[in-house]
């Protein structure tokens, strides 16, 4: 079974991953269910944003990338304090063995102060708001709901859906046409209209 490591920290935002972490978990949209392993500095509980008290199952300082599929970093107050230094370091060491990260949100502007989007195509909640990070990525920044660049998946604050899209496009576990269909139900479209998910 492939794994997925949701970084959790206190004030993360629980729904700007939810719906990609619901769609890994149970395959019931892509047919292939994965572990979703939850990972904080230490295995000590954190509070999110919504008030939910989270136990990681493993600390930070245990993950090796190699042992998995992805990693999802999702927004948080922490971010915007200029915290968060581990998470990026945890995502520095994924890119690098080639493994897929996906951040949104407050998480962008971590990566952009490690300076791990210089150099890639992404988004965030606005151009402006990386810049405030004073990183060197301004001219790879892209006004869309969410990017990916090779193994590096980006999104704003208010595209949950086109990021679990986006995620699940670059981990290759939907086609065009049931991706479409995916996002198009969450467009308060009729689900009929989209039996390949319905039927």
């Amino acid at each position: 079974m492939r794994t997925a490591y949701a970084a959790v920290y206190d004030t993360w935002a629980d729904w700007e991953i939810g719906h990609l972490l619901v769609e890994l978990r149970t395959g019931r949209f892509t047919g292939v269910p994965w572990q979703v392993v939850t990972v904080g500095e230490s295995t000590e509980p954190v509070v999110t944003m919504g008030g939910l008290r989270i136990v990681p199952d493993m600390a930070l300082a245990d993950v090796e990338p190699a042992d998995g599929d992805l990693l999802v970093l999702a927004g948080s107050g922490l971010w915007d304090t200029g915290q968060g230094d581990a998470f990026a370091k945890l995502a520095q060491r994924f890119l690098d063995s080639g493994i897929p990260v996906a951040a949104i949100c407050g998480a962008t502007s971590g990566l952009a102060r490690a300076g791990l989007l210089d150099d890639r195509k992404h988004t965030s909640a606005a151009k402006e708001y990386l810049q405030a990070t004073g990183y060197q990525g301004s001219d790879n920044y892209l006004d869309e709901r969410a990017v990916v660049d090779g193994d590096l998946i980006t999104a704003g604050p208010d595209s949950p859906v086109q990021f679990a899209r986006a995620t699940l496009q670059r981990l290759g576990l939907a086609d065009e046409r049931k991706l479409d269909a995916y996002e198009g139900v969450f467009h308060r479209a009729d689900a009929a209209d989209y039996p390949i998910l319905v039927g």
